[in-house]
């Protein structure tokens, strides 16, 4: 399974970077390939000042080795080797319409003494944060996740889509890092879901970024914008940094198992600002995004 997952991975990176460079129209992704001291390595493409995209990057990685003892102690074992990998993007858009998104697929696998599989997984997701709400767009992602989770189980979506909702909660903002979209891990083989299973219904998600993302930058790429909307983004941007560096799963695991740190803060926005209790104006745009990121909500 993690060969023909890590295949997988390869292959969908190759598909979302040269779609995505046909958007953008200027950029091209810069290909970065490591290895990983203990084990692994992965492929980094980073796209930067674009057309479209401020920055973003597509990365695939696989780390294996004896288990760090942070996870040692996160799984309650005394030893142990691992295999983790996965694909993770996140795309920063120029104009404050187009909003950010980030999306990862991953596997995982423990081993005993002597080689044998103890436990597997999957993991991943795909969520939307934008800086200005359009229903429309926010209705559009939703539909796109819906569509793909209802080809393996009807109770996914609902299920996947709560989940997110809790997972990307900034608690120290009392707020919601964007709109959500789906989020699961820890999807094991169980009575009704076999390993296969899992991966077929994780494939489907990944298959779909395309098309839940880029018709919404399509539809919003030529929105003129002044310096005031940019400003609302670049604060945003710095709650989107808080949350990946105080709460987000896949940046501690990756400075646990002593990752490749510039891939791992690819997720980064280049130009952030911190203003201090900064309000919008009542009654503005601005000031109704906050209050949809006050209450999770259902778009369909």
């Amino acid at each position: 399974m993690k060969d023909k997952f890590y295949k997988y991975i390869e292959s969908l990176q190759d598909k979302i970077t040269s779609t995505l460079e046909k958007v953008d129209g200027i950029s091209k992704f810069q290909e970065d390939v490591w290895q990983r001291p203990e084990g692994g390595g992965g492929r980094t493409r980073v796209i930067e000042n674009g057309n479209i995209f401020e920055k973003g990057g597509v990365n695939i990685s696989k780390v294996f080795g004896e288990l760090p003892e942070p996870l040692q102690k996160q799984f309650g074992v005394k030893e142990g080797n691992f295999f983790a990998c996965g694909l993770s993007l996140v795309l920063h858009p120029i104009n404050p319409f187009v909003p950010t998104v980030h999306a990862n697929w991953r596997y995982f696998e423990m081993y005993d003494e002597y080689g044998n599989i103890v436990t597997q997984w999957f993991g991943g997701g795909q969520d939307l944060t934008p800086y200005y709400l359009f229903n429309e767009d926010a209705i559009h992602f939703h539909t796109v996740c819906k569509k793909a989770c209802d080809k393996h189980n009807l109770d996914f979506y609902p299920k996947f889509k709560e989940t997110c909702d809790t997972y990307f909660w900034n608690a120290h903002r009392n707020e919601a890092r964007g709109i959500g979209g789906l989020f699961f891990d820890y999807l094991k083989e169980v009575k009704d879901f076999s390993i296969e299973d899992r991966y077929n219904f994780v494939a489907e998600v990944g298959n779909s970024f395309l098309e839940s993302y880029v018709p919404i930058v399509q539809k919003r790429k030529e929105t003129p914008y002044k310096k005031p909307h940019k400003d609302w983004q670049e604060i945003r941007r710095g709650r989107y940094v808080e949350f990946n560096l105080v709460h987000d799963r896949g940046t501690l695991f990756g400075l646990k198992t002593n990752g490749r740190i510039e891939s791992i803060l690819m997720s980064l926005p280049p130009i952030v600002q911190w203003k201090y209790n900064h309000q919008p104006e009542e009654n503005s745009e601005e000031a109704k995004l906050l209050e949809v990121l006050a209450q999770p909500k259902n778009w369909i």
